[in-house]
């Protein structure tokens, strides 16, 4: 018997760049569209039926920051992060789809479950050393990764600590808290896993004026980026497919 699609969310206002997410997404989990659905979460609501169609769910950065004061954030961010604590909590339940969420995703999930976010431990835009700790080498998922690897990230926030009930899977120096799972459904990622180094030097062009990095530098930058050698976050990705879509 065939199990549920995975559901790709996103939660970027742009839509060349949200675009070429998805395609990241369903090239590092190896789905087919029919096996990696898509939503935009931007734009539309959670269905009513959507626990009950996907096996699980992988959402996507946005140049949205979950620390923003609530009277500074847009109609669409106030609703898209509301649609993305349903989606965690469902997770963290137990008993809901599995999830994985990355970059931005990390912040709104760690605030929903009493964590603390914080604009402390912002990251370059580049490439990074991920360590995975103890708790990781153990975790389904990560414990088939490298100890250390090279991860892509581009943020403005990080997590203090990991929320309660959370178990950290992997760190590195500037920004500690790398990712984490809660339960054995519910992980985050403050790395991107899903992007090649091109895809990811597409996306900071996109970006390259909205402060990650001086626009200047956009050249230097990439040239770091296309040297980086980033395998193991997309077996990450393959990993979460094969164990919650029998993928």
């Amino acid at each position: 018997m065939t199990s549920a699609p995975l559901l790709y969310v996103c939660v970027r206002p742009q839509q060349g760049a949200a675009a070429a997410e998805y395609e990241s997404f369903r090239a590092a989990t190896r789905l087919d569209p029919q096996r990696l659905h898509q939503l935009d979460l931007v734009r539309d609501p959670l269905p009513d039926d959507v626990f009950d169609r996907y096996a699980g769910f992988v959402v996507g950065g946005s140049p949205f920051n979950a620390t923003d004061p609530a009277s500074s954030k847009t109609t669409a961010q106030l609703a898209l992060e509301a649609g993305l604590e349903r989606i965690a909590a469902a997770a963290a339940g137990g008993e809901g789809p599995a999830a994985l969420f990355t970059c931005y995703g990390i912040g709104v999930v760690g605030r929903m479950l009493g964590g603390d976010v914080s604009r402390a431990y912002p990251e370059d835009t580049g490439p990074a050393t991920i360590e995975v700790t103890a708790a990781g080498r153990s975790d389904p998922l990560f414990g088939g990764l490298a100890d250390r690897f090279t991860a892509l990230t581009a943020h403005k926030e990080g997590s203090v600590a990991v929320p309660p009930g959370g178990t950290l899977l992997a760190t590195n120096a500037d920004c500690p808290v790398q990712a984490y799972r809660v339960g054995d459904r519910l992980y985050a990622t403050q790395f991107h896993p899903e992007p090649t180094t091109q895809a990811f030097t597409e996306r900071m062009a996109i970006y390259r004026n909205d402060g990650y990095f001086a626009a200047e530098d956009y050249e230097v930058i990439s040239q770091r980026v296309l040297a980086a050698s980033v395998t193991e976050p997309v077996r990450l990705l393959r990993a979460f497919a094969r164990r919650f879509a029998d993928a």
